[in-house]
């Protein structure tokens, strides 16, 4: 299966550009970048939960482990399949329960996720989080990298606050200072969370974390 990407351009660059300029050199900086995405979104649901409080590194290696142990993975397969069978692939009892109480809802026709497409964010991030083991932060990651929606910038994501905090020089990111980037970003803050995520994993060595020191 080809992999797919976040789909973005010249459209997005220009704007975010007009539009800050410390950013505007990072986007120069880095250039275009590719971060895959997964349609499918029951594999997307599945795949964010996997993730939860893990490295990315066990996150890619249990998601790979998944894949093989999966060749199809689908509501039924995951409702189905022996808790002996998906602890093997390295994933955890409680989120084990997470995945098949999800799938069972879906499968059961108790939880539509195709009707998510019809929805604002807003309403998208209430209705996913009323699911077992779902919180906003796992709801903006499937809306960004299943759903790719275009203005995600995610408060709960230590990443982008870092990544500002580094971009901007801020000690700490409040709330306020947050809606401030995330309205300057509007409509396409999606495309400025690939970056303050790749300046946050240290794309660009000479920019530091301006956090406050803890004692």
């Amino acid at each position: 299966m080809t992999e797919q990407y976040f789909q973005y351009g010249t459209r997005e660059i220009e704007h975010l550009k007009s539009k800050d300029k410390k950013l505007a050199e990072v986007i120069d900086k880095i250039g275009m970048i590719k971060r895959p995405v997964i349609p499918d979104l029951f594999q997307a649901l599945m795949h964010a939960i996997i993730g939860q409080q893990i490295s990315t590194k066990a996150h890619t290696t249990i998601w790979k482990r998944m894949q093989t142990t999966f060749p199809v993975i689908t509501p039924e397969s995951v409702s189905n399949a022996s808790d002996k069978k998906l602890q093997q692939t390295g994933i955890s009892f409680r989120k084990i329960e997470y995945m098949q109480d999800i799938a069972r809802q879906i499968e059961k026709k108790e939880f539509d996720l195709q009707a998510l497409y019809t929805m604002d964010d807003k309403t998208i991030c209430t209705e996913l989080s009323q699911l077992r083991g779902i919180g906003v932060w796992t709801a903006e990651m499937l809306m960004i990298f299943s759903m790719q929606r275009s203005n995600v910038l995610s408060y709960g994501d230590l990443a982008i606050l870092r990544g500002l905090r580094m971009l901007y020089h801020h000690r700490a990111i409040s709330k306020k200072k947050f809606m401030k980037y995330w309205r300057r970003y509007t409509p396409y803050a999606s495309v400025a969370s690939l970056y303050l995520w790749a300046v946050a994993g240290g794309a660009i060595p000479d920019m530091k974390d301006y956090a406050t020191k803890k004692m």
